[in-house]
């Protein structure tokens, strides 16, 4: 009965994941468990420091960061993140814009920290949020230091549809990653949410491979094409400080 428990904890916690903020009777449905069942994983959940839901929306559940930090590997990407946010809040200072710090999970980057613009119109993603590779600035970012064969295998699996400007088709993102790859940085203009703009660049190891991104975002309306060069080299010169800063 213990291990039937935990079990069922473990698919509420991956079901949170994927897709919180997310309230009760939807979560029941994705993780195929009874209402009941659900409820009492989230209590235990929260009671342990995994699982929250907040004062403004209490009937909507998320991880906490604490459980993104040992889901992420405690030591490697807590590591990553102290070295990344002193860096990113100089960014987010000298940009005024919202600046997301992004690490792979398996084939889709996990949202690691985000720092806020203080604009009341912004770019909002929860920590934790799961994003495509193909649909970001962070993961095409991401995508353009991957090994090719890394690339290939991805590209030859299905490709989720965020908006009417998600980049799906194969080819296009060959030719995008190309176009990163001798620019230093990503542009996305509304693949990932309408009307939110970009611009992205790869966080690397020892050994050239990306282990995350970090990307500067905003309402298309402020974050528009003449600001791309100067955002872009930007993005790309802390990405580039915080390799170094990681050892590489």
């Amino acid at each position: 009965m213990a291990t039937t428990s935990v079990v069922s904890a473990f698919r509420v916690l991956e079901g949170v994941a994927r897709l919180q903020p997310v309230g009760l009777s939807e979560l029941a449905r994705e993780v195929e468990l009874p209402k009941s069942t659900v409820q009492r994983c989230l209590l235990t959940l929260q009671e342990v420091g995994w699982a929250e839901s907040s004062a403004s929306a209490p009937t909507r559940w998320s991880m906490t960061l604490r459980a993104l930090s040992v889901i992420g590997g405690f030591g490697a990407r807590e590591s990553l993140r102290d070295i990344a946010v002193p860096v990113m809040n100089e960014l987010q200072l000298s940009t005024t814009e919202t600046v997301h710090l992004a690490a792979p999970d398996g084939d889709v980057l996990v949202l690691l920290e985000r720092l806020d613009t203080s604009h009341q119109l912004r770019a909002f993603l929860p920590l934790g949020a799961r994003i495509p590779l193909h649909a970001s600035a962070t993961g095409l970012a991401f995508l353009s230091a991957w090994d090719r064969t890394q690339v290939d295998r991805y590209l030859g699996g299905p490709l989720e549809v965020r908006t009417d400007d998600t980049l799906v088709d194969p080819d296009d993102i060959r030719a995008e990653l190309a176009h990163i790859r001798e620019r230093g940085y990503s542009v996305n203009v509304g693949g990932l949410t309408s009307h939110i703009s970009s611009v992205g660049a790869p966080i690397l190891d020892r050994t050239g491979a990306p282990v995350a991104a970090v990307s500067i975002s905003g309402p298309s309306t402020r974050i528009e094409p003449g600001r791309f060069p100067d955002l872009g080299t930007q993005v790309a010169r802390a990405a580039a400080r915080i390799t170094q800063r990681l050892g590489a």
